[in-house]
Parts: C-alpha cells; structure tokens; sequence
C-alpha cells in the first residue's frame, strides 16, 4: 500500500482511492518494480528491474486528485488538504462541517465520517486554504461543493481538520460488529471478500479484528452460500497489513464462499446473579436484597464457547475490597456465604479470565449491589415480645399500686379511728352517776 500512496504523492495527485489489476488475453514484456525501493527516496528507476519479464495483468491506479488525508497510516483518516494551483493547503476548522466531511469520505471511496475534530498545525506547514465549503452532503467530490470566501484571513483557532472516515472493511450477518462474515468498500459498493489463495488463518483474521478495533480473532472460518455473489478478491500475501492494494477489482468475479470471523470483542460479557435460601428480592435504587441471617450465593456465568479459565468476584463496600476466584466449570462458579450479614452488603463483579488462541482474554460483568435486611419474620418476633414484656411491665405495676394502697389503709393508727362509748344510759342513772 505503501508504494501505492509514493506514486499518487510523487505524482502530485493526493492518496490512493483503488487499484485494480485487469488481465489481457496475450502476455506481454513489463517492468518489474520492486516496492520496498519504491517507499524509498529512490529514484524510481532505481527500482525498476531490467530483466524480460512477460505478464498478461496491469496494475491500474486511482488517486484522489485534489484532495488528501495526510499523517496516518490508514488512507481514510488523518489531515484534510486539498490541492489547488498544483500546492496543497489545509482546511480551516472554522470552514467545515459534517456535510463538507460526508463528500470527503465518499471521494475517497471510504466509510461515513466517524469523527471530525481540529488539530492545531505549525506556521512552516501546509497553507491555508481560503475559501468555505457549502457541500449539501450528496455531491461526488469536494471541489464540486459551492463554496465562498472566507470570512477570515486565518483560522482563529489555529486549528485545522482532521477527519477519519470509518474503515472500508466490515462484519455482516450478526447482531455485533465485531463478528461476521468480512465484506469491502470499493468503488461505493460493499462485496464479500473472497482469498485469492485460501489462506484465510488466525493471523489474517486478528488483522481483520485489529483493523475494526475489536480485539483479537477468536474463531474464522470459509462460509459456504447456496447461492454466488460478486466478491472482490484479496491477496493472502499483505492481507495482514490490510491496505488498499490487497484488494482487487477483478471484474464480475462470483463465488459462493466468504470470509467469516469473530473478534474476542463480540463475546458477550459475564453474567453475575445471586441466590438466596430464603429468596431474593428487588428494591428500587437498591439493587438486589437479601435477609440477614440466610445462606446465599453469587454466580458467574458466561455463555461463549471457550470452556476453561477462572472467575474472579470483587466485592466492594465503603470499607473493605475483597477478591475471590474459582475455577470456570461449565462455564460457570458459584462462591457461597453461609450466613448474610451486613458485612456482605456492597457491590459485586465477575471477571472471567480465560485463554483463547494463544491469547488471555478477560470479560468482565456488570456491577450487582446487593442489600442485606432484617428479615420480616424475625421483626414480628422482636416486636411481639416487647409488646408482652410491656403488657406484664404494666400489669405488675398496677397490681403493686393496688395491694400497696390497700395495706397503708390497714395499717392507720386506731386513734383515728371514732370511740364507741357503748350503749347510752337513761337519766335517771346518769344524774346517779354525777351524784357519786
């Protein structure tokens, strides 16, 4: 790919938009060109063979023309600069948008714009290009946008725009975009990708993985179809480096098999649930909760099918982060607590670490926050017995006042008490009595 972009650049004619390689029917003498030289400085003679060599293929290439993305690797991301008067400026920040970006992918026969940001430049760079786009966003090639002057002399924010289009590869066929069968962009249309030499293995599919930012491949395959399809054509040999020149317009080309992978990214995440003997419940804001006192278990599961590894819980709180890990069986672990307390109240995480391909992979859960609560029966219980201790704190008190009352008023004084003088007398033996 490398070669490719030296002979657009040395040919002043932006970056590499395609290459396709058409067949003649009789052979005929060519140049052989040696393309590590090519990436050189070399004169390019210097890297031409000079033995006779017959071929019936030619090489021909697209270069973009007047525009270019330039300081990355990839052809469809990095610096936007367009040509004018054979000199290449850089775009204002202040003087694009998204629509202006949209054009710019699709000229450079690339996938939408994903991101679009500034990036300050230094004064001895690139200069400024002084016009503003006014692309609608369907037109075929940036210069065919309308555009005015700018309203500044400079950019005020000294940035310029660095655009990345998303990539010209990607999976189809399933609900993750890191697993699929591999197709490409080209020429504004998305084909299965056919290996010209079936050499579709673990490292050309990590490529794949690694190109789509999804981690590693886990699992490739050939795909039969019962029907054929247009495909374009790839070369095992720079597949890895998965640049443009691996692909090959190669006309009308059918097959009924495509390239199918699974980047360790598309393996679901662990589950973490819990169990309890005396149930489970869910509060709002809460979380899951479980009754003081009763046995309970966290489990973590996963359902890929990579067997083996080990599970590791985490377990924190505002006090204490605790680890704890067990082998994978099935699949699965089960870490057991015999008796809830208000210890085992916090958050829990699985994580799964697992070796796959040579690769040691780790999958982690969501979080689970798990409350531990004073059960309802055991309440009842506390609430019951304090309301009969109450009821003989009260009943005995009463019974206390009372006797103790009724003893005070046996025990007063007998003065107190009226004098009984007896039966009264007549008066003739009362006036006897006052006589004597």
């Amino acid at each position: 790919m490398e070669s490719l972009q030296v002979v657009c650049h040395r040919l002043n004619c932006g970056s590499v938009v395609s290459k396709t390689v058409k067949t003649n029917e009789t052979e005929t003498l060519v140049w052989r060109i040696q393309p590590d030289c090519m990436t050189s400085m070399s004169l390019w003679r210097e890297c031409v063979g000079v033995d006779d060599t017959s071929s019936s293929d030619r090489i021909n290439i697209t270069c973009s023309e007047s525009i270019r993305l330039v300081k990355r690797a990839d052809q469809c991301s990095g610096r936007l600069e367009v040509k004018s008067d054979n000199s290449w400026s850089i775009v204002c920040e202040d003087d694009f948008d998204q629509q202006d970006a949209e054009v710019v992918c699709r000229e450079l026969d690339c996938g939408p714009p994903s991101v679009l940001q500034g990036a300050l430049y230094g004064e001895t760079e690139a200069p400024e290009w002084s016009r503003e786009f006014l692309c609608e966003g369907h037109e075929s090639a940036l210069l065919d946008c309308k555009s005015s002057s700018s309203s500044q002399k400079f950019c005020s924010s000294g940035k310029a725009v660095e655009l990345t289009c998303s990539g010209r590869l990607r999976l189809v066929g399933t609900t993750s975009r890191c697993a699929g069968v591999l197709e490409m962009l080209n020429h504004r249309e998305w084909r299965p990708v056919y290996d010209m030499y079936s050499h579709w293995d673990h490292e050309a599919a990590t490529a794949v993985c690694s190109r789509l930012g999804c981690g590693f491949a886990v699992f490739q395959d050939i795909t039969n179809n019962s029907t054929q399809r247009n495909v374009w054509r790839i070369s095992f040999s720079c597949l890895k480096s998965l640049s443009n020149a691996c692909f090959y317009t190669d006309g009308n080309r059918k097959t009924d098999s495509g390239l199918e992978v699974s980047c360790s990214d598309s393996l679901e995440s662990p589950n973490i649930s819990v169990s309890s003997s005396s149930g489970v419940s869910k509060a709002r804001n809460q979380g899951l909760q479980v009754f003081f006192g009763t046995s309970f278990s966290i489990i973590c599961s996963s359902h890929h099918l990579y067997q083996g590894g080990i599970f590791q819980l985490i377990f924190n709180n505002s006090t204490t982060t605790l680890n704890n890990t067990l082998p994978a069986v099935n699949n699965s672990a089960l870490f057991s607590f015999l008796e809830a307390s208000h210890a085992h109240q916090g958050d829990y995480i699985c994580v799964h670490h697992v070796h796959i391909n040579s690769q040691n992979l780790t999958l982690q859960s969501q979080q689970l926050s798990l409350t531990v609560l004073v059960s309802v029966s055991l309440t009842e219980f506390i609430i019951r017995h304090v309301v009969v201790l109450l009821i003989m704190v009260v009943s005995t008190s009463a019974l206390y006042v009372y006797f103790k009352t009724k003893s005070r008023r046996m025990q007063e004084p007998k003065r107190n008490r009226p004098v009984d003088d007896g039966p009264a007398l007549r008066p003739r033996e009362r006036r006897r009595l006052q006589e004597n």
